[in-house]
């Protein structure tokens, strides 16, 4: 009898390379000519939230701009943010809360069988709380599954890893 294969869909983040890439954000904040005397601040929140507190909303644009170039180049998935309303802050600043998704919910692990099962291939999709398993007999048929998920992976709002490849 042939041993079943199988993965997992999940979307995470590293959260050390998170802490890592707000932690180059606060240096450059204290360097940069255009931001030094600026009063802004960038807080992560317990891997749930990240606040940026500044003067204007052109300098919130900067920082953002340079919290998503440091988390491109700490390999984390910008899609990962989830920008809130901006809202006015104490003294004159302004304020934007950006939570942070992890774990696919009930409506999307059902959009990411529906696909799988499309494909007609020999294998068996299952919703596991945050995560998707695929399993099937074939290896190829689960690498056919992968190669699918990473060409649509721009149609899903949130980063997809696979693992436990067995």
């Amino acid at each position: 009898m042939a041993k079943d294969c199988s993965f997992d869909i999940v979307s995470e983040f590293d959260k050390q390379e998170l802490v890592n890439a707000v932690d180059q954000v606060k240096r450059e904040l204290t360097t940069r000519f255009d931001l030094k005397d600026s009063n802004s601040d960038v807080v992560l929140d317990t891997d749930k939230t990240i606040t940026i507190t500044t003067n204007d909303e052109m300098k919130l644009k900067n920082i953002l701009d340079i919290l998503q170039t440091k988390m491109i180049k700490r390999n984390l998935s910008i899609k990962i943010l989830d920008p809130q309303s901006i809202e006015n802050a104490l003294g004159g600043n302004v304020r934007q809360v950006f939570k942070l998704k992890k774990g696919l919910n009930q409506e999307l692990a059902k959009k990411i069988v529906a696909d799988i099962k499309t494909l007609k291939l020999k294998v068996q999709a299952s919703i596991q709380g945050e995560q998707v398993r695929v399993s099937g007999k074939d290896k190829d048929d689960l690498q056919a599954v992968i190669k699918m998920l990473r060409t649509n992976e721009d149609s899903y709002d949130v980063p997809l890893q696979f693992q436990n490849y067995r």
